[in-house]
């Protein structure tokens, strides 16, 4: 896909754009018919809770390397990438390295997979594209269809690591009906900094009460609760690989636990725990 394709629901960058004339009816309803949560937006984690990026990376690099003639083991491959995602993003937390949006960290870890997976005689326009598989991955198949559910009663935006541009080239890609495109890149903090959750709050125009913190992952729903954000639950446990452990139970108090995003908009919507 053409980097400069952007798909036609508002993108936030630096204050949120807004909602299209569309969704005033549901916004108008939303606000006279509050759920039992006090709930009126929901975000949500992206790698991992909304897209499968492991199996994505797998499928792209198996089909890759084919081409290529290059026998690897990609799993083993998209592992080691995703690994160096948190020191990465630590590095920029402790100013050992400038602000870098992720597509530029990414690009970083990537540069040093190639020499240690021996991936050698690459041209820039090759290694570019393979980087910008993070914006091609394939959502969770409960994914689009739960997110639709919710977005009749929900504002639904992303609150994820992930630059601007690739959440909404992902969306465009995997077909992601996202009301906004919320990014650590606008508040150049990285999740799990307080100023993530508090900012999406502000930027959205609620109250951080107002607005639930969707995810798989236990250290982003435990920051959001301390900002004062709700919480839901969803588990991926198949994130990490069939062979491996992935966060199925989350110990801590959240104010929704389901299986899928389709049993999340149910509960949501009768407003059970």
């Amino acid at each position: 896909m053409d980097g400069r394709e952007f798909p036609a629901f508002p993108m936030a960058h630096g204050s949120l754009a807004a909602l299209s004339t569309s969704r005033t009816k549901d916004l108008m309803r939303m606000s006279a018919d509050p759920n039992s949560y006090g709930v009126k937006a929901l975000v949500f984690d992206v790698f991992g809770t909304v897209v499968d990026w492991r199996g994505s990376i797998v499928r792209e690099g198996v089909r890759w390397g084919q081409a290529k003639g290059l026998q690897l083991d990609w799993a083993n491959f998209a592992d080691h990438w995703r690994a160096g995602y948190a020191p990465s993003m630590d590095k920029v937390r402790k100013g050992e390295l400038p602000w870098m949006k992720l597509d530029a960290l990414h690009r970083l870890i990537l540069d040093d997979l190639l020499v240690e997976f021996k991936i050698n005689g690459l041209t820039e326009r090759e290694k570019e594209d393979w980087n910008r598989v993070w914006h091609r991955l394939t959502p969770w198949p409960d994914a689009i269809e739960g997110l639709t559910r919710l977005k009749t009663g929900f504002v639904l935006a992303t609150l994820s690591n992930g630059n601007v541009s690739l959440l909404v080239e992902m969306a465009k890609f995997a077909g992601l009906p996202w009301d906004t495109v919320l990014s650590a890149e606008l508040f150049h903090h990285y999740k799990p900094d307080r100023e993530v959750y508090l900012g999406a709050a502000d930027l959205l125009g609620y109250q951080p009460s107002e607005v639930m913190m969707v995810a798989a992952h236990p250290n982003d729903l435990s920051t959001a609760r301390s900002c004062g954000l709700k919480t839901a639950f969803v588990p991926r446990p198949l994130e990490n690989g069939p062979e491996k452990k992935a966060w199925s139970a989350f110990e801590e108090p959240c104010d929704v636990r389901a299986q899928d995003f389709m049993e999340l908009a149910t509960k949501l919507t009768k407003g059970a725990v």
